[in-house]
Parts: structure tokens; C-alpha cells; sequence
């Protein structure tokens, strides 16, 4: 087990002050971490981890037993990209460094029985889709390394299907020259609910594009955190969500500049629609002080369809050096355009149709930064069938 030990205050996202009292955590890096759910206190929702979360919702999965054995997968037979298992011993796990800042995710860690290691070589161009289906409504708990050889090149997706009550961490490790695309597709049954940590380590000269795109689910929680570790590392972080009536689609991003000469990008875009329907995205980025010569920015861009909705959008940037390339984030929140809604019907197209025209818009600029064709093409259908059905 690995822990970043704190007085037990801290676990609450306090610090002792030095005249005595506790004064709130103010950075990323302080958070109390462990890979030990037992090291964390019980939930409030008052945590500034979970403060914007239902967290009656998935009370099962942050306090309850999960089950820690192998989920269902299937994953397509590609050269080049191999799906096995591996014990929690094996010295891959906790290769990426991340450890768990909250409960949900540490309980997860504490759960799983065997991992599921996706390792990616060659220097050729690949794609391959891993599908998890048939969780069933059983509290469950997984855990899978994604192991990206130096100078290897591929495409991993991540999709969830059918019923679900599952809480997991999924590590990224990408090698030295390598380029990786890695997407969590949430396409889950109406009542399921997801959490996930995402934990990626980058290598020198590698390339990360990460992908969550969130559209089924009641609850569905992707917390990625990404790791700059070594000089010329890159990232591009990508997200994009569709909040229907009812619907918690929630994004918690974490960049870690830690080498000289990083970058990274992150563009996250979601649309809401009903009542009930709610959005939250985070946006951290920490630049350490060794990382000199960085450059970054983060965006996050939300469209109003209707009211009752809430988005919360939160971007934050904490620079420990002056010696960086730039650094910058921006944060919209606006609703449907009226007018434009009356120009398209004023020629002819129905409201529902037109609104569906505004969306396809509005999302399809992250569409097409995804990748390969046949992908865009997956995801723009997956798109287009979650439209029809509103």
C-alpha cells in the first residue's frame, strides 16, 4: 500500500497553521493521498473533492465491500496491442506513480483481485477497442494498466456498456518517444454509475491524447490526472459530455508540468438538456518550479439547451516558476442562441431538428480532434443516437 501520510485534519483537506488552528488545503500537491481506503475518513460532501458531487448516489461505492473480481472485457485481436491479466503484486501496478486522493478511488484500489493490462508496441498505427459490459448492479471495483512501449504508436479505447455500479483506476504509462490516444467512451445504461481516476506517468519526447467522452450513465464521474514528467513530454486532454434530465457527468482534470519543455492542451465541451441535468468540470494545473519553459492552457466550454440545468465549470493554474513559455485557461458557460435557432427553422427545419443541428455543431469541432476517421465516425454515431433519443 502506498500513502502520503498527513495529520488525520488533512485527510479533510486541512493543514495544521502555526498558531494552531486548521486552515484548508490551497494546492494540488498538498492533498492528502493513499492507495489505503481505510486511511481516508468517511465522506461528508463537504470535501473539496467531492463538494459538487451526489454523493448519497454511490455511497456504496465509496464506504461499501466492492467486488474485486475480473469484469467481463472484450477486446478486439490487433497486432500490436495485447489485453492479458495480471496479479495486484505485479511491479507494474503503481508504475505511474498516481495514488488515490479520495475515497472512492482508494477503495477501488483496495478491492481489485487482478488488473487488466493493455500493453501497446510497435511503431505502426493501431486502434483497438476494449469493451466492458455485463457489471450487472453489484458494487464492483477494477483496475487496468495501459503500458505504452518506448516509440510505440496505438489507440486504445475504453467503453462501458450496460448496467454498472463501478468504481475504478485505470493507469497510463506511456515510454519514451511513444504517441498514445487513449479514450474512455461512457455509453452505460440510464441508471449507471461510474467513477474513475485516470493515472498517467509520460516519458521523454511522448505523446498523450486523452479522451473522455461521457453520455450514458446516471452518475458518471472521470477524473484524469496527468503526469509531465520528463522533458518534451506533451499532453492533449480532451472531453466531451451530453447531460440529460437527471444526468451528474463530472470531469476533474489534473496536469502536472514537472519537466522543463512540457505542453499541454485541454478542451472540454458538453451540452445540457432537461431538468436535473448537471455538468462539472475541473480544470487544475500545477507547473512545479523544475518545469521551466512550459506551455499551457486549458479551456472548458459548456451550451445551455434548456432550464434547470447547472453547469460548473472551474479552472485553476498554479505556477511555482516565472521561467514558462505561457500558461492560461477560459471558462464559458452560455445558453441556446435564440436567434440562430429562429434562422434555421425560419427555412424550413423543425425546432427539434434545429436544436439537434446546434449541438452537432457545437461538439463536432472535438469530434474531429479525436483521431482516425473510423473513430470519429464510432463516437459521431454514439452521438447522434443519444440526440435522437431527446
Amino acid at each position: 500500500m502506498t500513502s502520503t501520510a498527513m495529520p488525520t485534519a488533512g485527510q479533510h483537506g486541512l493543514v495544521a497553521h502555526s498558531d494552531g488552528a486548521f486552515v484548508p488545503v490551497q494546492t494540488r500537491s498538498e492533498r492528502f493521498r493513499s492507495t489505503n481506503v481505510d486511511d481516508f475518513e468517511p465522506i461528508s460532501g463537504r470535501e473539496h473533492e467531492w463538494k459538487y458531487s451526489p454523493v448519497a448516489a454511490f455511497a456504496d461505492l465509496t464506504s461499501g465491500e466492492l467486488d474485486g473480481s475480473r469484469i467481463e472485457v472484450e477486446a478486439d485481436e490487433v497486432a500490436g496491442i495485447e489485453a492479458s491479466w495480471i496479479a495486484r503484486h505485479d511491479v507494474r501496478i503503481g508504475s505511474t506513480g498516481g495514488v488515490p486522493e479520495e475515497r472512492a478511488s482508494a477503495n477501488a484500489w483496495s478491492s481489485f483481485g487482478e488488473a487488466l493490462l493493455v500493453s501497446v508496441s510497435g511503431e505502426d498505427e493501431k486502434t483497438a477497442v476494449i469493451t466492458r459490459h455485463g457489471l450487472g448492479d453489484t458494487p464492483r471495483a477494477a483496475h487496468t494498466v495501459i503500458e505504452a512501449a518506448p516509440n510505440s504508436r496505438g489507440l486504445v479505447v475504453l467503453r462501458g456498456t450496460g448496467p454498472a455500479r463501478l468504481s475504478e483506476n485505470v493507469e497510463i504509462v506511456v515510454g519514451e518517444g511513444a504517441s498514445l490516444t487513449v479514450v474512455s467512451l461512457q455509453e452505460w445504461d440510464d441508471d449507471a454509475v461510474h467513477l474513475a481516476s485516470h493515472f498517467a506517468r509520460l516519458g521523454r519526447d511522448s505523446f498523450l491524447k486523452h479522451i473522455v467522452v461521457s453520455l450514458g450513465g446516471k452518475v458518471v464521474r472521470v477524473n484524469p490526472s496527468t503526469h509531465l514528467a520528463e522533458q518534451g513530454s506533451d499532453v492533449e486532454a480532451l472531453g466531451l459530455y451530453f447531460a440529460d434530465a437527471g444526468q451528474h457527468l463530472e470531469q476533474q482534470v489534473f496536469v502536472h508540468h514537472d519537466a522543463p519543455h512540457t505542453r499541454s492542451r485541454v478542451t472540454y465541451k458538453g451540452a445540457l438538456q432537461g431538468e436535473g441535468a448537471r455538468t462539472v468540470w475541473i480544470g487544475d494545473v500545477l507547473i512545479g518550479n523544475t518545469a521551466t519553459g512550459t506551455d499551457s492552457y486549458e479551456q472548458n466550454r459548456n451550451l445551455v439547451l434548456t432550464d434547470g440545468t447547472r453547469a460548473d465549470s472551474v479552472p485553476n493554474l498554479e505556477i511555482e516558476t516565472g521561467d514558462i513559455e505561457g500558461a492560461g485557461h477560459a471558462s464559458a458557460t452560455g445558453r441556446f442562441d435564440d436567434e440562430q435557432l429562429f434562422y434555421l427553422m425560419a427555412r424550413g427545419i423543425t425546432e427539434d431538428e434545429a436544436r439537434r443541428l446546434v449541438v452537432r455543431g457545437f461538439l463536432a469541432e472535438g469530434v474531429q480532434r479525436i483521431g482516425p476517421p473510423e473513430l470519429e465516425e464510432r463516437l459521431t454515431a454514439a452521438l447522434e443516437a443519444e440526440l435522437e433519443g431527446r
